[in-house]
């Protein structure tokens, strides 16, 4: 056996508030405690000094696009672009630049815009001349995409959702994405995985769940991924119905996957206006689009839940929601409760949800994996949300507390590289919901990061997520000058560093507060990244 001890910090552990050393034997935490007593209890063992940083349980970021991810890294990152004219001036150089034959960025948001419109084709043929180019908006559920490209994309102007000049929508959408995964090559796809990895590592994440699909990322680029060697783990799941047990393991078998859920999209965005309302957009008249319906999706729920294999769909508008409980309720009188609930199935978003669809979806087990930075960007009065949906509707959107209280198990993730992978960036906007009564406390926000979102991915043995003797040493070193612990009062907010209070602190979670920086991150013993 190997042991090594670290002293000299500030451990976040549920068993021991006040504790400054961990000793690891094996890839496994196997005592908490302080200093002194450790370096008595582990003579002669490498130790480490962590000179007073903080040290927490790694991060688990439970939706992340990584091929997407890496090529914003690489490549064409729109997401700081503040006009129009700006985007198109990145573009033009970002072409000049690239040997590639493919010109691939994401990020675009002409909602504060000063020219109020998306990237048009013409656009995008003037910066790029001749180039095929495919620009996500920063939802990922549109696109500006150049004439070359669309040229490429073969019956893609009798899909729906195509427009000459604006940004493509659903079938055109997917069609384009599809031709334009084509021209990336193996090589870019590779530099681009390793780089969305190691700044996972950097940031405190030890595991990731890839959210893929055949529209999403293709399945050869999911192969590869989950062939790839890393100290991030890799949760692998590929959105694609089935109909049977026989198909639901046989999918896996060729895809390598570990889950069928994640992007099966029931519907699309609120930003692209693809969301599926029950009732219009307040801006535009249309109710945005179902790909699914109650049938397919209640037979992929049953396969896989006879299979025992987690399912699961990606829900935002209420209408998609509404189908989606419909179908998990037709299961549940088919297979029963307990079936169901052993399955840990889950639904990414869950934007809109009823408080009797919560009390529902708590009752059958299923778990949301949610991203708090979402209603950070976009909610609020003068948001995104209240643009496309009125004031009323829109400050109704991801009600994280209504779904803790209802029993709902949350876990926490980033939809990288739609938003940002900061996972203290997310817990605070988790914290700081732009709509009062909707957020929920530092403790529950930073456990739906870490241990809720270790039970995400299947692993319920209430040690992972946590570091305590027997957990899986996977951990973060952070550089945090002052934690805190912050009453769960909303009315009387309550700061405290005495460590009598037993309740183990935090780095502040206030709205203006900047995240830590991590100096070191450790996965099941290992070192995957070191500042």
């Amino acid at each position: 056996m190997t042991t090594e001890l670290f002293c000299g910090g500030r451990i976040y552990s549920p068993t021991a508030s006040d504790a400054t050393a961990m000793a690891v034997t094996d890839g496994v935490v196997s005592w908490i405690g302080e200093d002194r007593t450790g370096r008595a209890l582990h003579p002669g063992v490498p130790v480490t000094d962590l000179a007073g940083s903080f040290v927490a349980p790694a991060f688990v970021d439970t939706h992340v696009h990584v091929t997407d991810l890496g090529l914003s890294l690489i490549g064409l990152d729109l997401s700081h672009c503040r006009s129009l004219l700006d985007c198109m001036r990145l573009l033009g150089e970002h072409a000049a630049s690239s040997a590639e034959a493919l010109v691939w960025g994401h990020g675009w948001d002409e909602s504060q815009w000063p020219e109020h419109r998306p990237p048009s084709t013409a656009d995008l043929d003037a910066a790029a001349p001749g180039r095929p180019v495919y620009l996500t908006r920063v939802d990922s559920h549109s696109a500006a995409v150049s004439t070359p490209l669309r040229a490429a994309a073969s019956g893609i102007d009798a899909a729906t959702g195509f427009a000459p000049q604006a940004p493509l929508t659903a079938a055109a959408h997917h069609l384009a994405r599809l031709t334009a995964r084509s021209m990336i090559t193996v090589d870019v796809r590779k530099r681009a995985r390793s780089a969305a990895l190691d700044r996972a590592a950097a940031q405190g994440i030890a595991a990731v769940h890839e959210c893929a699909g055949p529209v999403v990322s293709g399945v050869d680029d999911f192969r590869e991924l989950m062939a790839t060697e890393h100290g991030v783990e890799i949760r692998g799941y590929w959105g694609e119905l089935v109909e049977s047990p026989e198909q639901a393991r046989q999918m896996l078998v060729d895809t390598g996957a570990h889950g069928l859920a994640g992007d099966i999209f029931v519907d699309g965005s609120l930003g692209s206006r693809t969301a599926w309302l029950s009732t219009p957009y307040a801006d535009d008249p249309g109710s945005g689009v179902s790909y699914e319906n109650v049938d397919a999706m209640a037979a992929h729920i049953s396969a896989c839940t006879a299979a025992g294999i987690q399912a699961g769909f990606h829900v935002i508008g209420d209408a998609a929601v509404t189908a989606t409980v419909t179908a998990f309720s037709r299961v549940v009188a088919e297979l029963g409760t307990p079936a169901v609930a052993a399955c840990g199935h889950r639904l990414e978003h869950l934007t809109m949800v009823t408080p009797e669809q919560a009390d529902l979806l708590a009752s059958w087990g299923v778990i949301a994996s949610v991203q708090p930075m979402f209603d950070a960007l976009w909610g609020g009065a003068e948001g995104l949300y209240a643009a496309r949906m009125g004031a009323e509707r829109g400050a109704a959107l991801h009600p994280f507390a209504r779904l803790a209280s209802a029993g709902v198990s949350l876990a926490f993730g980033s939809d990288a590289p739609v938003t940002r992978l900061d996972p203290w960036a997310t817990t605070r906007a988790a914290v700081n919901h732009r709509t009062p009564g909707s957020a929920v406390s530092p403790r529950a926000a930073f456990s739906a990061a870490t241990r809720g979102a270790w039970r995400a991915g299947g692993v319920r043995d209430g040690l992972a997520g946590t570091l305590v003797p027997g957990a899986p040493a996977s951990f973060a070193v952070w550089d945090v000058d002052e934690l805190v612990v912050r009453a769960p009062k909303d009315s009387v907010q309550r700061w405290s560093t005495d460590p009598r209070a037993g309740v183990s602190p935090l780095p502040s979670l206030e709205a203006s507060s900047e995240s830590p920086r991590c100096s070191m991150t450790v996965h099941r013993g290992r070192v995957i990244h070191e500042q």
